[in-house]
């Protein structure tokens, strides 16, 4: 996908969270005041966050797009993730303070009035919200963007809240006011769970952590399957943003000329980074039966 493409389909992605976390405020906020109901100012409050994290992905997110230039010469593919985490944070933050108000509802009492505008508003809600996490997850295809994928669960959290809520104005209206806080704890720790869940794995994403041993194995199998490759050694597999980068030192005819191990050269870097998720590969060429050249340093303490 062209790049300036790749990038109107994220920020219409980002477009569609934003404009949908103001309407589910509006509603559930407008509602919520009118018939004093915590339950949908609680849940209204915390799509202020989703809005602040909606709104961080779309402007900074979408610039992980740029092309290198002098100040980022490997381009600025790490925003990303950066931009992921933030969103993870903020789920934890929102997990931990929806935790905090089902706990003090389960200490102090509910009081929610009940009323089937309750109902209508949050049922709205979760419309609005499937709507947004159907349509990032379909603009993520191709994309495959860590921050969209951020906001997906983001969304996906907001209909779990919201059926909490649902669940908790029903218990009120069978006289169970007890579900509300109880719902909500249950819920407020799977958005925790999944907010530590984005973070770990958009950390991994920006230290340069290694991919899973199939990945790796695909690396190596490439390699092993040239028939001018004698051997290899220092091979490094690893994340450098959200693409896989490759180092290795690759054994060759040592009588070969430049232009023939160049040319093994650029076909090994054509058929690594063919391969899923692999943005680059970097490959030094050695004489087959050399030895690494590191270790063919004199040792002054052997004399």
């Amino acid at each position: 996908m062209h790049r300036e493409d790749a990038r109107r389909r994220f920020r219409r992605a980002s477009w569609v969270n934003v404009v949908a976390n103001l309407v589910k405020i509006i509603a559930e906020g407008a509602v919520g005041i009118v018939f004093g109901s915590v339950a949908l100012v609680a849940d209204a409050a915390h799509s202020v966050a989703d809005l602040v994290a909606s709104g961080v992905v779309l402007v900074w997110g979408s610039s992980s797009f740029d092309d290198a230039d002098a100040t980022h010469p490997h381009g600025h593919a790490r925003i990303e993730p950066l931009t992921a985490m933030f969103v993870g944070a903020v789920i934890v933050v929102l997990g931990g303070y929806l935790l905090y108000e089902s706990v003090r509802g389960l200490l102090a009492g509910s009081d929610i009035e009940f009323s089937y505008y309750l109902l209508g508003a949050l049922g709205f809600a979760m419309a609005d919200m499937y709507l947004a996490y159907w349509y990032t997850e379909r603009a993520n295809v191709g994309l495959d963007s860590t921050a969209l994928t951020a906001l997906a669960k983001d969304c996906l959290n907001d209909l779990y809240t919201t059926i909490a809520a649902i669940i908790g104005i029903i218990g009120v209206r069978l006289g169970f006011p007890i579900l509300d806080p109880i719902a909500g704890a249950v819920v407020s720790l799977l958005v925790v769970y999944q907010g530590v869940a984005i973070g770990r794995e958009n950390l991994g994403y920006l230290v340069g952590a290694a991919p899973t041993a199939d990945q790796r194995g695909a690396v190596e199998d490439v390699l092993a399957a040239h028939d001018d490759v004698a051997g290899y050694h220092d091979l490094a597999v690893f994340y450098d943003g959200t693409v896989i980068e490759v180092e290795v030192h690759v054994e060759v005819d040592g009588e070969l000329t430049i232009r023939e191990a160049h040319d093994i050269e650029s076909e090994l870097v054509d058929e690594l980074t063919a391969l899923t998720d692999v943005g680059d590969a970097h490959i030094h060429l050695d004489p087959a039966g050399l030895g690494e050249w590191k270790d063919a340093v004199p040792d002054p303490a052997a004399d």
